[in-house]
């Protein structure tokens, strides 16, 4: 489907999923102002045609996970066979090519305590034509998780973000630490689909569906589980995804990450460690967007010391598990 397929109910339907993925139909079309079977009809042409996926998934501070991005050099013709190997793992998520191809990024989660250079070096594919491994601990996030591009978008207006919005997390008790078992079964099935129905997540776990309902709320109050949104860019007409790397000074690292945070193109922003100490996500409506954001939002801020960029050739996994074989994924960024 190409852009102009897409119009202003699909764009808000997807913000309204973005701020409670498990909400009924019959709230979305209340606040949208259509019907119950208008909002069914349009998820089901999203979601089957790829445009669109709704998943449950987990926030690595409340479980005690810490994220590390890697960065993985090859040769240009072992990038997608490095990229495909990171995908397949569990741990990993949004791993891509990058910049002339000789570039794999990926985020992966280890456990707080665990012996990371074991965990995210030495189980990289072994392979001559990788040519330089780098690792940087995530120390801050200033944007991404549960915040998505879309809340960022004008899809819908303030009066039903506000009838909409999920309640606010109570996240004063700290990391809860690691699932159980019981509740692993359930997120497994939920960072699938998002909106799988009590009776699957019933069957998957053993438990009866009030049960389910309520453990559902239990995990969303205290944090641990979020819903996100992945759709496809040309839904809003963006085209070019870029990673930056950025040198700030410390003493302004963290008003530079809030300011990059409330940037409109900044889908994700993090402070890491290494000599490039912050790195973000940036998604424009095409290349002389970006040039005009580099310019001119970049430009305007004044601790940036160094920065690097790297659009991003070809997405091989999102934050969610691998669905599509990675022989099968486009070669496309969104």
């Amino acid at each position: 489907m190409e852009s102009d397929a897409y119009d202003d109910l699909d764009r808000a339907l997807v913000h309204a999923l973005q701020l409670d993925g498990r909400a009924p139909f019959s709230r979305f079309a209340e606040v949208l102002g259509v019907s119950d079977q208008t909002v069914a009809r349009r998820y089901t042409r999203l979601r089957t045609t790829g445009a669109l996926r709704v998943l449950g998934l987990t926030d690595p501070a409340a479980v005690g996970e810490v994220v590390w991005l890697v960065r993985v050099r090859c040769l240009p013709d072992a990038a997608l066979p490095v990229a495909e190997a990171l995908a397949r793992r569990a741990d990993t998520s949004w791993v891509h090519v990058l910049s002339d191809g000789t570039e794999v990024a990926a985020a992966t989660r280890v456990a707080s305590g665990r012996d990371s250079d074991t965990l995210l070096l030495r189980k990289l594919p072994q392979t001559p034509r990788v040519v330089g491994v780098s690792a940087h601990c995530v120390l801050h996030e200033y944007y991404g998780g549960e915040q998505n591009l879309v809340n960022k978008s004008d899809a819908l207006t303030a009066e039903q973000i506000r009838r909409l919005r999920a309640p606010v997390v109570d996240r004063s008790k700290g990391p809860r630490g690691p699932v159980s078992a019981e509740d692993r079964r359930l997120l497994d099935v939920l960072a699938r689909d998002g909106r799988a129905p009590p009776a699957e997540l019933a069957a998957a776990t053993g438990w009866s569906q009030s049960t389910v309902r309520r453990r559902l709320a239990d995990l969303r109050a205290d944090g641990t589980l979020y819903f996100d949104v992945v759709y496809t860019n040309r839904m809003f007409r963006q085209t070019v995804t870029t990673t930056m790397w950025l040198s700030v000074r410390p003493s302004e690292l963290a008003a530079t990450g809030q300011r990059l945070a409330d940037h409109p193109e900044v889908a994700f922003a993090c402070a890491t460690t290494g000599t490039k100490n912050l790195m973000a996500s940036v998604v424009c409506a095409d290349v002389p967007a970006l040039y005009t954001y580099l310019t001119t939002r970049i430009a305007e801020l004044p601790s940036v010391r160094d920065m690097e960029t790297s659009p991003i050739l070809r997405r091989i996994k999102g934050p969610g598990p691998l669905l599509t074989p990675p022989s099968q994924v486009p070669w496309r960024a969104s």
